[in-house]
């Protein structure tokens, strides 16, 4: 059955802190019209200049997705980028009045939560689905990493990590709709080792970062002083190491929620299509460098095939 273009029923926004820049920040949804896609325009700068959430504009992917167009950035979108394909938004404007989208609580959820409180309208126009006649693939065999996009009628995606530790070995998380990522995966939370964690905060990395926003996982057991700092650096007492080797600061929502999560930012990545699309999706230890590398090819095939048509 075909099914027809949406945005937002109505403006809806929402604030809280960049993760990286620490910067108090909000954002505020605006319907908008078939075919504008999605849109995000820096009200802080003289001429709000819009940015495009299309792969073409990928900046950087060190520590988050990153957009640059008509001289400004756009950072961290992809869990607002995963909330938008998995309620099946196609077009909307986002205001931002800073250069980062606010972590929340790590996860996809608050923005789900938003959309949903706004509604979702139908527009007239047919949506688009974009669609391949033959397997894309992205690899790095020397790590692990492949990413593979199969022809099929319909979307699907499953996920495999191993980050061979004891505290976080493989894990596995698929969806076959997208009510199932709005069901089971939206809530689930980006994560850090806590060696990574130190050095971020030791080098001003993570400005924005609190303990209830991340789950912290401890493969080496840390120096007593290192829980002490991280403490102080969250203002928090009592720091101590779970039995399952996370951080007391917050409890897991899913066993499989590292995994579920990287199935989330894969998904926002894929975004950047600028349109949904069908077929199969299996990745292998995925990541935002690994994600947008799959995506440039997918585009590119996509460009190609239409070049060879005309």
């Amino acid at each position: 059955m075909k099914k027809n273009q949406t945005t937002i029923a109505s403006e809806i926004s929402i604030s809280g802190k960049g993760l990286h820049t620490g910067c108090v920040v909000s954002i505020t949804l605006q319907p908008a019209p078939a075919h504008h896609g999605i849109v995000f325009q820096r009200t802080d700068v003289p001429g709000k200049p819009t940015v495009k959430a299309h792969i073409l504009n990928v900046a950087d992917t060190s520590r988050s997705t990153n957009l640059q167009e008509n001289g400004v950035n756009v950072k961290t979108v992809e869990h607002l980028l995963a909330a938008l394909a998995g309620m099946s938004i196609d077009n909307v404007l986002i205001q931002i009045n800073a250069e980062e989208v606010p972590i929340l609580d790590g996860s996809a959820a608050p923005f789900i939560a938003m959309i949903q409180n706004s509604g979702i309208k139908e527009l007239p126009e047919e949506r688009e689905y974009l669609s391949v006649d033959e397997v894309v693939k992205f690899e790095k065999p020397d790590v692990g990493i492949e990413l593979i996009l199969v022809p099929a009628e319909k979307f699907s995606m499953s996920v495999m990590v191993d980050y061979g530790t004891s505290v976080l070995a493989s894990q596995y998380a698929s969806i076959k709709k997208m009510e199932e990522f709005v069901e089971s995966i939206a809530s689930c939370r980006t994560f850090v080792f806590l060696h990574e964690l130190h050095y971020l905060i030791k080098n001003n990395l993570v400005k924005g970062g609190e303990l209830d926003n991340a789950i912290v996982f401890v493969d080496k057991k840390p120096n007593p002083d290192i829980l002490d700092e991280i403490g102080s650096f969250f203002n928090k007492k009592d720091i101590q190491i779970n039995e399952n080797g996370t951080l007391n600061n917050v409890q897991l929502r899913c066993l499989n929620e590292p995994a579920c999560h990287k199935l989330l930012d894969l998904l926002g990545d894929l975004y950047l299509l600028g349109k949904p699309i069908k077929g199969e999706i299996i990745a292998r230890k995925p990541g935002h460098f690994a994600n947008t590398e799959f995506v440039k090819l997918i585009h590119e095939y996509l460009e190609n095939r239409e070049t060879a048509k005309n």
